[in-house]
C-alpha cells in the first residue's frame, strides 16, 4: 500500500502541462501584461473602462470562471463538517480585522512617511480581506475548500460592517463612502453564483453521467478552464499599470515594500499557528491565505472616491495587489512543500 506522501507524488506526476509548469505560465503572462500596458496602453485603458457598478466586467467574468471549478467538488456534508470547526474561522477574523489594520497602518506610516496619499492607499488595502481570488489559491494549494468557503463568506459579510468604521479610524477621517454595490456584486459574482452553479452542475451531472465521469472527466477539463482564466486575468491586471511599473520601477518597489512586509508577517504567524495548534495542512493553509490576501477592487473604489482617480492613493491600491500575485503563488509552493509536516486531515 502506498504511503500518503507517495500518493501525493503520484498525483503530481500525472499533472498536465498547465499545472506542471504553472509558475512559468504565470511569469510569462505577467510579462505579457506589462508589455501590453507599456506599448499598448490604450488597450489596457479600454479593458479597464468596461465596468458595471465599479466592478471590472472582464475581471468579473474571468474570476467567475476561476471560482466555479474551485467549489465544484465541495459537498454539503463537507460544509457541515467544516462548520463544526470554528477555530480556523476565528483566527481569520482576528487576522483580518484585529491584527492586519493596525499592522498595515504602522508599516505604511513607517515606510512611506511624508506621503499621506500613498499611506492611505496602502491602509485601504490592509483593511480589505480577499473574497475572490483567494479561493483559487486555496484550490491550487490543495486546501480545505469547504472550510475556505465558510471563512471567505463570513469575512465578506464582516466587510459590510467593519470596513467603513475601521477605514475612518485608521485614516483619521470623519466618514468613509463604502461601495456597498461593489461589495454586494463581488459577493454575488465571486461566492454565491459559483457555489450555486457548482452545486447544481454537480448534482445533475452525477445523476446523469455518474460520479466517476464527473470526477475523472468533467472536473479535470473544467479545471483547465480555470487555469486559462487565471492566466488571462494576470495579463489584464498587469496591463492596467504596465506603463507605470516599467517606467517607474523604484516607485513600484517603494509602494510594494510595506505590502510585502505585511504579507510576510501575516503569512508567518498564521501558518506557524496552524502548525503548532496541530491543525491539518488543509486547514492551516486556508487560514494563511485568507489572513494575508486583499480585496483590491474595494480598496481601489474607495481610494478613487476619496482622493481621485489619478491620486497617489489610487496608484498604491493598484500596485499592491500586483505584488500579491507572485507572493501568493510562493505561499502555495511553500504549502505544498511543507504539508508533509502537518497531521493528516481527519
Amino acid at each position: 500500500m502506498m504511503s500518503h506522501e507517495q500518493t501525493l507524488v503520484k498525483k503530481e506526476e500525472t499533472l498536465g502541462i498547465f499545472e506542471k509548469y504553472l509558475t512559468l505560465w504565470i511569469a510569462i503572462c505577467i510579462v505579457v501584461g506589462l508589455l501590453v500596458g507599456r506599448f499598448l496602453p490604450e488597450l489596457g485603458q479600454l479593458i479597464d473602462s468596461l465596468k458595471f457598478r465599479q466592478l471590472s466586467i472582464p475581471i468579473g467574468v474571468l474570476l467567475f470562471f476561476m471560482m466555479y471549478p474551485t467549489v465544484l467538488g465541495i459537498r454539503f456534508s463537507d460544509i457541515k463538517k467544516a462548520a463544526n470547526r470554528p477555530k480556523p474561522l476565528l483566527v481569520t477574523i482576528i487576522a483580518n480585522w484585529v491584527i492586519a489594520p493596525p499592522l498595515m497602518t504602522l508599516l505604511a506610516n513607517t515606510v512611506l512617511a511624508g506621503n499621506p496619499q500613498y499611506i492611505a492607499g496602502v491602509i485601504l488595502l490592509g483593511l480589505s480581506p480577499c473574497t475572490a481570488m483567494v479561493m483559487w489559491w486555496m484550490f491550487l494549494a490543495k486546501g480545505d475548500m469547504a472550510q475556505g468557503l465558510i471563512n471567505t463568506s463570513i469575512n465578506a459579510l464582516l466587510m459590510l460592517l467593519l470596513y467603513a468604521p475601521l477605514a475612518a479610524l485608521y485614516l483619521g477621517v470623519s466618514s468613509i463612502p463604502v461601495p456597498w454595490d461593489l461589495i454586494g456584486i463581488s459577493v454575488l459574482v465571486f461566492i454565491a453564483m459559483p457555489v450555486a452553479a457548482g452545486a447544481i452542475s454537480r448534482k445533475y451531472m452525477i445523476r446523469s453521467k455518474g460520479e466517476e465521469w464527473f470526477e475523472h472527466k468533467y472536473q479535470p477539463a473544467i479545471g483547465k478552464v480555470s487555469i486559462i482564466a487565471l492566466l488571462t486575468t494576470l495579463i489584464v491586471l498587469f496591463s492596467f499599470e504596465g506603463q507605470t511599473i516599467i517606467n517607474n520601477p523604484l516607485l513600484v518597489a517603494y509602494l510594494a515594500a510595506p505590502n510585502l512586509m505585511h504579507y510576510a508577517i501575516m503569512i508567518t504567524w498564521t501558518y506557524l499557528l496552524g502548525y503548532f495548534a496541530g491543525w491539518a495542512y488543509e486547514t492551516a493553509i486556508d487560514t494563511t491565505l485568507i489572513g494575508s490576501s486583499s480585496h483590491f477592487e474595494v480598496a481601489i473604489a474607495v481610494a478613487i472616491t476619496l482622493y481621485g482617480i489619478g491620486s497617489g492613493a489610487a496608484l498604491a491600491t493598484v500596485i499592491g495587489p500586483l505584488m500579491e500575485v507572485p507572493l501568493m503563488l510562493g505561499v502555495v509552493k511553500l504549502g505544498l512543500h511543507t504539508r508533509k509536516y502537518f497531521p493528516r486531515k481527519k
